[in-house]
């Protein structure tokens, strides 16, 4: 059954780290599961469970340092506080980077777009994200759009967890449109 999946074969990244918006994680990493793809979480530490703002556990499978964008087609950056600490890594911005020249699917909801932000990628891009980061997003020149979803070329944003079934949509559109 997993060889007629929409999403077989395919790998996708999530970061994950402490504090990050519980359903921002688990809704997006299920869904594309759900398609057939393959998912792997990557924190600081591998193997380490990091709690979610309201408590619920992810455990790494992979150190963000191991790994290679080349070995996926998308990245999704949760949001919740976890965005703010992680885009203090050089690994976390190359990566995101490297996702943007590939023109691979980078999916950012709420806070999550600070990541983006800092790998400086969102230069003309239309975003929609949470309404408390949309200066940062204006000023990373981003182009601001408030919508449940909101799809640019490989980008995907939405602004909070209440957006989750347009964002996974979008994900899942770009995804179709690079196949």
């Amino acid at each position: 059954m997993t060889g007629s999946l929409p999403l077989s074969g395919q790998k996708f990244l999530l970061f994950v780290g402490e504090d990050y918006e519980d359903l921002e994680l688990w809704y997006p990493k299920l869904r594309l599961e759900e398609a057939g793809a393959e998912t792997t979480m990557a924190g600081l530490e591998a193997g380490k469970t990091y709690l979610g703002k309201h408590g619920y556990p992810a455990v790494s499978d992979a150190t963000i340092d191991s790994i290679n964008a080349s070995d996926y087609q998308g990245v999704v950056c949760a949001g919740g506080w976890m965005p703010d600490k992680l885009r203090r890594f050089e690994k976390v911005l190359s990566l995101l980077s490297e996702f943007h020249e590939s023109q691979k699917l980078i999916a950012a909801i709420c806070h999550g777009g600070w990541m983006p932000i800092s790998a400086g990628i969102y230069q003309g891009v239309k975003v929609t994200g949470s309404p408390g980061i949309k200066d940062d997003l204006i000023n990373a020149g981003a182009i601001w759009e408030d919508a449940s979803v909101t799809v640019d070329r490989h980008f995907v944003s939405s602004r909070r967890p209440g957006d989750l079934p347009d964002f996974c949509r979008g994900m899942l559109e770009v995804l179709q449109q690079a196949r």
